[in-house]
């Protein structure tokens, strides 16, 4: 043999066909009907190993979840509207950040707010099974979150003179 040749004798690669052996055709190729049909009937509802707790460890979330979270979301609503109620009666946004945003657009205002809201806990949400600092349940933090606006929607009504 030459330098130029291997030193080992190559074999041929096996073809796709030879490496597959599912029977089943590949489900992962139809995204929307994965996702769909996964929200419906979810193969992982826990972790696959005891104590795993990364993001992907499971792929459904209880109900429970969903509820605290759209309270969450139309409490968020709820606040950005008495916002507005209460500085069309004199009162300031305390908020340095939303404060000209509040002056400039009062539907911007309720939509940044929202939307921020909502992201932020569909992110909770989908780390709600894990701990942060390796002690602090993450789940504790969505339903301190709500104790927060529950507290907020009750000062701002008690500001406009509701309660």
């Amino acid at each position: 043999m030459s330098k130029s040749q291997p030193d080992r004798v190559r074999r041929a690669q096996p073809s796709k066909s030879e490496l597959e052996r599912r029977s089943e055709p590949d489900r992962r190729v139809n995204v929307v009907h994965a996702l769909l049909y996964g929200s419906v009937r979810p193969r992982r509802r826990g972790p696959r190993r005891g104590g795993e707790q990364r993001l992907g460890a499971v792929d459904w979330h209880h109900p429970w979840w969903l509820a605290v979270g759209l309270l969450i979301v139309a409490l968020s609503c709820a606040d950005a509207a008495l916002t507005l109620l209460l500085i069309a009666h004199g009162a300031y946004e305390v908020n340095p950040l939303l404060a000209p945003l509040v002056r400039a657009s009062g539907t911007a205002f309720i939509l940044l707010k929202v939307g921020l809201t909502g992201g932020g806990i569909v992110c909770l949400t989908m780390l709600s099974r894990l701990k942060i600092f390796g002690w602090l349940p993450v789940k504790l933090i969505l339903y301190v979150v709500l104790l927060a606006y529950i507290v907020l929607i009750a000062y701002e009504l008690k500001l406009l003179g509701m309660l």
